[in-house]
């Protein structure tokens, strides 16, 4: 099994910077601001021979209430996981009250821990980490995560006591078992936390009634009836005139790329406030990128008849090109039509990636052709000859032929439409590329003989009389 290590301290002491540096990315947001992190973060890395798996967990300060009592219940389940907990203080700061309390809680719930003093750039190891032995939790190891500063003495002497034969597994375990990437977005407070919870049966999310409580994209790796997924909680992403702090804005960024890096996209609408310009744009999003897709109402629970009728029509009316997507209504507080979200999620993913073979593309060109002549352009035929698949995760579909360019939009529908109920590509967007054969002869005129240049000659001074 790999080594678990656990970052603990208060806020802003630099945790999320360790994290990115002990795993070589980018995952955690980072910012000079305090109580960014909020949710237990999980990374892989290595560090020398010992591969590791890294808790990025938020700040704990003592006296939280509310939102920060949640954080502080991760940082527990955090300390409950780790083989080893790191446990960090700030060097310009100094010794706080705050780092006497995760202290405490060190001493009392972790199962062995590490004093590292970060933020000691350009200091005297032995003058940054004096006042800190006081803790009582060993010899403090000054360190400085943002310029890399003695991060690998840390982790020697971090995982000194363990084996390489013990963590011989890989950096990345999903390269042998494909996991399959899902991404959960939709606007702030519509329930995508709550819902990540319900589908892996406990409390991993920070769940809050309050706008904007998740921050980061949080990945989630679990296992279903043998099968890996790795469920991506994003933020809420609001429009651009709303989004005024610096924070959101990153928080956005983040979401965006998750919805690039996912697979198959779970958007969360929210039943009780209805479809909003926001979902429209969002949804678009998706579409433009060729994400396979599942649309879920959320907050079904409580609705009367005609409210449901009402919210069923604003889909059909505002979302006319996702019919492809399928739809669900569930409540994700009460467990209602959760479990019907991985079959589908899974259907939608095989559509996605299905190989479709050329001879079966070009009998179905010729069907549709044959049931639904494209129409007359200045008096030409336009002929499609053959197709033949271009790409997966979106399905592309090549066709060649003539005149391919003045094919009209309407047509192309026709075909798309007809390609998906015959290959049944429900849940994903399928997108046709139309080419058009090159005449070799275009431009060349053909080199007269003696005999047909003395025709023509003869055939001009005729028409001169």
């Amino acid at each position: 099994m790999l080594p678990v290590i656990a970052l603990i301290g208060r806020p802003n002491v630099g945790k999320s910077t360790l994290f990115n540096r002990l795993t070589r990315s980018r995952d955690a947001l980072v910012a000079d601001f305090p109580g960014l992190t909020r949710d237990r973060q999980y990374g892989y890395g290595k560090l020398g021979p010992i591969p590791y798996l890294v808790i990025d967990t938020g700040g704990v300060a003592g006296g939280e209430v509310g939102i920060k009592e949640l954080m502080v219940e991760q940082t527990m389940r955090a300390f409950e996981e780790a083989d080893v907990s790191i446990i960090m203080v700030d060097g310009r700061s100094g010794l706080t009250a705050a780092d006497e309390h995760v202290a405490d809680l060190a001493r009392r719930h972790a199962s062995k821990t590490w004093l590292v003093v970060n933020k000691a750039e350009g200091m005297d190891s032995d003058i940054a980490a004096i006042e800190f032995h006081g803790l009582g939790l060993g010899e403090p190891i000054a360190i400085s995560a943002a310029h890399g500063d003695r991060i690998a003495a840390l982790m020697d002497a971090v995982l000194g006591d363990f084996e390489p034969g013990t963590a011989d597994e890989p950096d990345h375990p999903d390269d042998d078992d494909h996991e399959l990437r899902i991404a959960v977005i939709g606007r702030p407070n519509v329930g995508k936390s709550t819902l990540i919870n319900r589908m892996i049966g406990e409390d991993r999310l920070v769940v809050f009634d309050e706008p904007g409580t998740t921050r980061d994209s949080v990945s989630v790796p679990f296992v279903r009836n043998d099968r890996k997924y790795e469920l991506i909680d994003t933020a809420g992403i609001r429009r651009r005139a709303r989004v005024h702090e610096t924070i959101e804005k990153f928080s956005i960024i983040k979401a965006l790329q998750a919805i690039e890096r996912a697979e198959v996209i779970i958007a969360v609408l929210d039943a009780q406030e209805g479809i909003t310009e926001q979902d429209v744009s969002l949804l678009g999003l998706v579409l433009e990128r060729g994400r396979a897709l599942v649309i879920v109402t959320n907050k079904w629970d409580g609705l009367t008849a005609a409210e449901r009728k009402h919210i069923r029509d604003e889909l059909d009316r505002r979302l006319p090109f996702l019919d492809f997507a399928e739809r669900i209504t569930i409540s994700a507080l009460h467990g209602t039509a959760v479990g019907d979200l991985l079959p589908a999620v899974e259907r939608a993913y095989r559509a996605a990636t299905r190989d479709l073979s050329t001879s079966d593309l070009t009998r179905e060109l010729e069907s549709a052709v044959t049931a639904h002549p494209p129409p007359l352009v200045r008096g030409r035929r336009i002929r499609l000859r053959y197709a033949h698949q271009g790409g997966r995760n979106p399905p592309v579909i090549v066709i060649h032929g003539n005149q391919t360019e003045r094919v009209p939009e309407a047509y192309r529908r026709y075909l798309i439409n007809r390609f998906r109920k015959v290959f049944k590509l429900k849940g994903t967007p399928v997108r046709l590329s139309l080419k058009t054969g090159k005449n070799p002869y275009k431009g060349k005129r053909n080199k007269l003989t003696s005999r047909q240049e003395q025709k023509r000659k003869r055939l001009m001074r005729h028409a001169k009389r």
